[in-house]
């Protein structure tokens, strides 16, 4: 049996903050050099075997000191979310909730209640580490994943193939690999049918299975036949001999930005034994290709949180949300069925708004302490973000920043900010 290759590099605070960001939302001031101290295997056990979750700090609020209603007011529902993000001691949980949230992506466009969509996302954050299947079960009777892709308009002699179709192609086997073929589409629907439930007026309905809309006679999926029902055909596709190195290939894409070599694939389509998450996110944490390989541009909302954690800010503004959709990424609203598109984090729409985001966090208070040497300005404008690694590339660039708008008389408070402002959207930033 073939072993997933493991890191043997040095395991310094470079290589912990990469792990930080990638596995959860960035560290607050002197939490990756916490985690050098600890060894690379015991510090991502640290993320992926957490102390029982707990939020630490403030209470989320808007700017008029009023709590969020996340099931009410519109946006709120990112904001408690984000909130989670910034103040939870689970950080690792939190970012597998959100990568099931893009790998089941589900949009409040076309639920149209906050309710579910919220309901949805707990569910995933209950079993962000466990069972793969106990996932695909759970999602495939979601009212949230119901209404979305109308689960709930599939009922006996008019079958609804969309679920049935995203379950494989999205979710399980994918699409152009010959694991399935438009007859299964059609049978995976027939076995799918059953469900009733609605939102009226953002209001839903119970949710339930009625057997009296279920197809209850044989159906032939991957040439196998049987009066097969809604979980059967979770089953199929988790026991389809190509679903295994699906889902290692779509998992390892969340963390690694180049696909693994035919061995390491190989290797963890084994370690998926019992459709079990946490040893493959483990085995794919402490890979040599995560430590050495190119770095990964950051998602907006991992970007807002990671911000907020470094400078120990907390949500106590409602304009998080919207800064989040203009960079590209407002929770509970994917674009599509496939979710976002990370290729298109950076473009010259989108960035404007991260910008906006690192000028918020940093708050409108202009330092009134601020030296006049270029060097040490700069030092403290990186210190405000809780020292991060910043290459000697881009510090000599700030530094020079800094110099030339000295030289013009600026007010050394005015340039810290703005040196601040460009620490945060500088590359090093950016990426992880």
């Amino acid at each position: 049996m073939s072993v997933v290759p493991e890191y043997r590099g040095p395991f310094g605070k470079q290589q912990a903050e990469r792990l930080l960001w990638r596995a959860g939302f960035g560290g607050r001031a002197g939490e990756a050099e916490a985690l050098t101290k600890l060894g690379m295997k015991h510090a991502v056990h640290a993320l992926t075997r957490p102390a029982p979750y707990q939020l630490v700090g403030p209470a989320p609020h808007d700017e008029r000191n009023r709590p969020l209603a996340p099931v009410d007011a519109f946006g709120h529902d990112h904001l408690a979310w984000l909130d989670r993000m910034v103040r939870t001691n689970a950080p690792m949980v939190e970012r597998m909730t959100l990568v099931w949230h893009d790998w089941f992506a589900t949009s409040n466009q076309g639920v149209a209640s906050q309710q579910l969509m919220l309901n949805q996302v707990d569910m995933f954050r209950g079993n962000a580490l466990g069972s793969f299947k106990d996932l695909l079960v759970n999602v495939t009777q979601d009212p949230a994943m119901l209404v979305w892709l109308n689960g709930n308009q599939n009922v006996k002699g008019k079958p609804n193939e969309n679920y049935g179709r995203e379950m494989m192609e999205l979710f399980t086997l994918g699409a152009n690999r010959g694991a399935y073929t438009e007859i299964d589409v059609r049978e995976q629907a027939r076995a799918l049918t059953g469900w009733r439930g609605s939102v009226v007026n953002r209001q839903p309905t119970a949710f339930t299975f009625d057997a009296t809309r279920h197809d209850a006679t044989d159906k032939t999926i991957f040439g196998k036949t049987g009066n097969y029902a809604w979980q059967d055909s979770c089953q199929l596709c988790l026991d389809h001999p190509m679903h295994a190195s699906y889902f290692v290939t779509k998992l390892w894409s969340y963390f690694i930005p180049t696909a693994p070599d035919p061995p390491t694939l190989e290797a963890l389509t084994t370690l998926y034994a019992g459709n079990r998450v946490r040893p493959v996110v483990e085995a794919i944490l402490a890979h040599p290709d995560f430590y050495d390989g190119p770095r990964m541009v950051k998602p907006p909302v991992v970007l807002n949180a990671g911000l907020l954690r470094m400078s120990k800010r907390y949500i106590d503004t409602s304009a998080w949300w919207s800064l989040s959709a203009q960079a590209g990424q407002q929770l509970f609203y994917p674009p599509d069925v496939g979710g976002w598109d990370d290729t298109r984090w950076l473009d010259t729409a989108t960035f404007r708004a991260r910008w906006i985001i690192a000028a918020i966090v940093q708050g409108a208070d202009t330092p009134t302490d601020s030296p006049a040497d270029p060097m040490r300005l700069t030092q403290r404008a990186i210190q405000f973000w809780g020292s991060p690694t910043v290459t000697a590339t881009t510090q000599k660039l700030l530094e020079s920043f800094a110099r030339a708008q000295l030289k013009r008389n600026a007010r050394p408070g005015d340039v810290e900010t703005a040196v601040r402002r460009l620490v945060a959207s500088s590359p090093d930033l950016q990426t992880a």
